[in-house]
């Protein structure tokens, strides 16, 4: 939550978030949920990596899965939470 704070504080047009709720409690991760709601209305670009799913498809506008560095699926959000082919072969659900 700091790390966040502090890269807003230099006024950025683009954030990386590396899996911002890693290790955070439920009420923690909806914080953090809200934080990138809001930076997405102040048209801030957010490149988010995240291992939760639901998490990441719900505040994400577009999503990439990666395989050994490689791009192997892009679609919307809601696209990839129907294909359970690519979720099993590469997200492991």
């Amino acid at each position: 939550m700091l790390a966040i704070g502090r890269s807003l504080m230099t006024n950025p047009s683009l954030i990386l978030m590396d899996e911002p709720t890693e290790g955070l409690s439920p009420i923690l991760v909806k914080t953090v949920g809200n934080m990138i709601e809001r930076m997405k209305q102040r048209k801030l670009s957010i490149l988010l990596v995240e291992q939760k799913l639901s998490f990441a498809l719900k505040h994400s506008d577009f999503v990439h899965i990666l395989n050994l560095g490689q791009i192997v699926h892009s679609s919307l959000p809601k696209d990839l939470e129907k294909n359970h082919a690519i979720q099993s072969q590469y997200l492991g659900v």
